[in-house]
């Protein structure tokens, strides 16, 4: 077993982006099913859910980009029928329910830091369990109160109807969960009584340490190409030197092989068992070293290529910042700029906002990298990836303020 790997930035990039369903098209999800959509989730560990809504929402847009026939309802019946569960990562996601025992620590974690609050909200907390054990599921506006908190996005006065409060504290805990959706609204009931008995018996038997490390190796699998010094490295709370030590005692075991990346200063790290498939890619890149154009792909702003900005920096050589919690004077590119991945390449940013109420794909901006060549092929998949985003949108004509590329 090698003790180090060295590699080019493109071969690297390659890989990660194969390992992310991103490389190249695969045409057997242009028809997607619940199966197909579960199996990419698994694939992928988790998606990342926003509410933001400037266009879909950030965890349809990624299977999107993945699964050209996917429809949003795939996702929302997937937790209907109790396939995934919603919980904390890489931040809020969608989860397979298998790792529901996985995430115990955090749960209990959590439920120590909101006890004061819950126990502060008592009376209510235990009208909102009552209520739900009696009639759920329920969503938020089925709990009535005319009282007002602080919550969690109250920064002087208090905002939040209490119930809702209460339901956030709930849900953070896990002692509470959302079953359902219906597009943007959510349905809570507890989190005892709709998860499997067998799935729940795992959980209470799953000690913290074992749980630690199988949520490490959920991370990494995520991550594939990963750098300790990630603050949410292992999606739990460690310490700089516990991530180094959880690595250093994966490098010993040999199941995490350090990688040498030309031209990159920054220490990453791959798990072995890649190591034969990334060497495949060697030989890709020795074939086709220069960069691979083919379709189109429009990355929302918390695709989970994204998650390190980093390494989007070191690999693709691209500078990405979220804008939409920017100040509008000091945004470069728009609130919610996408990346746009050509082949192996990223080559620019498109701003897209939907007019919902007259069906327009309005693209605020769409910039290109300096050294990107205007070419046919490229011009002709732009059009491609345009429309087909369009018309997942729901939208039925494009309208484009200002752009880069003359398409």
């Amino acid at each position: 077993m090698k003790t180090s790997f060295s590699v080019d930035k493109i071969t690297l990039r390659r890989f990660l982006l194969h390992k992310q369903s991103l490389f190249k098209p695969d045409r057997s999800l242009e028809s997607t099913s619940l199966e197909k959509t579960l199996n990419m989730i698994k694939k992928l560990e988790c998606v990342q859910l926003d509410p933001v809504s400037v266009v879909e929402r950030n965890q349809h847009l990624v299977l999107a980009a993945r699964m050209p026939g996917y429809d949003p309802k795939y996702l929302d019946d997937l937790l209907s029928d109790g396939k995934v569960f919603e919980y904390f990562a890489n931040a809020a996601c969608v989860i397979p329910m298998e790792d529901f025992p996985l995430f115990e620590p955090t749960r209990k974690r959590i439920q120590e830091n909101v006890a004061d609050s819950l126990e502060s909200l008592e009376i209510v907390v235990n009208t909102v369990l009552e209520q739900l054990r009696a009639e759920g599921p329920l969503p938020s506006r089925a709990f009535k109160s005319d009282n007002r908190v602080n919550g969690y996005w109250d920064n002087n006065a208090p905002k939040t109807k209490e119930t809702s409060h209460a339901l956030n504290l709930l849900l953070d805990a896990g002692i509470i969960r959302v079953v359902q959706r219906d597009r943007t609204e959510r349905y809570f009931d507890l989190t005892e009584r709709t998860v499997t008995r067998k799935l729940l018996k795992h959980t209470k038997d799953m000690d913290g340490p074992t749980a630690k490390d199988l949520l490490i190796e959920k991370y990494i699998r995520a991550y594939r190409v990963f750098d300790p010094r990630d603050a949410r490295f292992g999606w739990q709370k460690m310490t700089a030197a516990e991530r180094r030590a959880e690595i250093e005692r994966r490098v010993q075991d040999k199941t995490v092989i350090p990688l040498e990346v030309e031209g990159v200063k920054r220490q990453y790290y791959l798990m072995a068992e890649d190591l034969e498939e990334l060497e495949t890619f060697v030989e890709i890149t020795k074939q086709e070293p220069r960069s691979l154009e083919s379709t189109i792909t429009f990355l929302p702003p918390l695709d989970n290529l994204l998650w390190s900005r980093e390494r989007i920096k070191d690999l693709f050589d691209f500078d990405y910042k979220w804008e939409i919690y920017t100040p509008r004077v000091k945004r470069k590119y728009g609130p919610y700029a996408m990346p746009i991945l050509y082949g192996d390449r990223l080559i620019g940013r498109i701003d897209p906002q939907i007019d919902r109420k007259n069906k327009v794909m309005i693209v605020r901006l769409l910039q290109l990298e300096p050294e990107v060549k205007q070419t046919s092929e490229l011009r002709q998949s732009f059009r491609n990836a345009l429309n087909s985003f369009t018309i997942f949108n729901g939208a039925d004509d494009i309208q484009v303020e200002n752009s880069d590329l003359n398409y």
